[in-house]
């Protein structure tokens, strides 16, 4: 199924939403969590879009890679607290975002960053719910 074809507002609804967070956010640390949640759900499309979106961006291709383990790979603390939050928000259990995660986020960013960074790393996970149920596959 082409979503964008058979539901075309509510897709627009979603690009405007990803069009408002490039314009917000800084570009390498929301394709950092739109990488790592696209990971966690298990989006071929998506790791392989912002996997490149990322290389295309500057970043090493060891940065790129060390987002699956990013818990042992040098990221800094900025890096480290969005992509714990990612995490936790993406596999949001009974206990929601532990007061840790969210502690080390609000000791990292503003209000208003961490207000896009919620948004950013919602709508990645829904448009890795349509591209893994609609079985959207990378072109290589």
């Amino acid at each position: 199924m082409k979503l964008g074809k058979v539901a075309p507002e509510g897709y627009r609804v979603l690009a405007g939403l990803d069009r408002y967070l490039h314009a917000n956010m800084d570009d390498r640390l929301l394709n950092l969590v739109k990488l790592r949640a696209s990971m966690l759900n298990g989006c071929a499309y998506c790791v392989d879009l912002h996997g490149a979106d990322m290389l295309k961006g500057g970043e090493d291709v060891r940065r790129v890679l060390g987002v699956s383990a990013w818990r042992e790979f040098p990221f800094d603390d900025r890096d480290r607290a969005a992509l714990a939050l990612t995490d936790e928000v993406t596999r949001l259990g009974e206990r929601g975002v532990s007061d840790e995660v969210w502690d080390s986020a609000r000791a990292v960013f503003s209000e208003k960053e961490l207000a896009d960074l919620i948004l950013a790393i919602g709508a990645i996970n829904v448009w890795n719910r349509i591209a893994v149920s609609t079985h959207t596959q990378p072109a290589l």
